[in-house]
């Protein structure tokens, strides 16, 4: 199975990985993403189909992690990171939720022409929070605490759908207004990871 682009560490692997990446992006400047083909995407790139397979899948794949890394790159131009203990940055992974999916659903972007971007952008945002999530959930609990695998994916599909409503939402409220209003959604569910310098910073205590 292709490793996580997260994952790479190797430079010319990171490289050939941002080539299909831009050129997949190129394509669906003017066609539907239904319309484009592995082939086209390969050529664009200047790489051969062979290549295309030691690194995706298929063109969902390359798709969904051309999102995830959209977005991991306004995580790190924002340097966002989630230690467990620090409020501000879950509410940084939820304005910066705000802000990337507001940009994908905004007038003009060429992703509202493709029917298939809906599902896959949400499985890519969301297994994108959770990864940033579980970066700083405790490695373990007690036994009567929730594993913190779930926990981060609870809370990545609760930031998700809350965010998600809020972008549907006609004459919304300001970004400025809706996170607090999300993080009361979501703190109990990252309180019960057990990390008590988060509970002392989410409480005031």
């Amino acid at each position: 199975m292709p490793i996580s682009d997260c994952e790479v560490r190797d430079p010319r692997m990171r490289r050939t990985r941002q080539l299909l990446q831009s050129a997949l992006r190129n394509l669906m400047q003017s066609r539907s993403f239904d319309e484009i083909a592995v082939q086209d995407i390969t050529e664009e790139a200047t790489v051969n189909r062979a290549t295309f397979y030691d690194h995706y899948s298929d063109k969902y794949a390359l798709l969904e992690a051309m999102v995830a890394g959209g977005f991991h790159q306004l995580l790190h131009e924002r340097n966002v990171t989630y230690d467990g203990t620090c409020t501000s940055a879950a509410s940084a992974i939820i304005r910066a939720t705000c802000d990337y999916l507001a940009q994908s659903h905004g007038d003009g972007t060429e992703y509202r022409r493709h029917s298939v971007f809906e599902p896959l952008i949400e499985a890519a945002l969301t297994s994108a929070i959770r990864r940033v999530l579980m970066a700083g959930m405790p490695k373990s609990g007690s036994a009567s605490s929730p594993p913190p695998e779930m926990i981060a994916t609870v809370a990545s599909w609760a930031i998700y759908g809350a965010v998600k409503e809020w972008v549907n939402t006609p004459d919304r409220l300001p970004v400025e207004q809706v996170v607090p209003l999300v993080m009361r959604l979501i703190v109990p569910i990252l309180e019960s990871a057990g990390t008590r310098d988060f509970q002392a910073a989410a409480t005031g205590h």
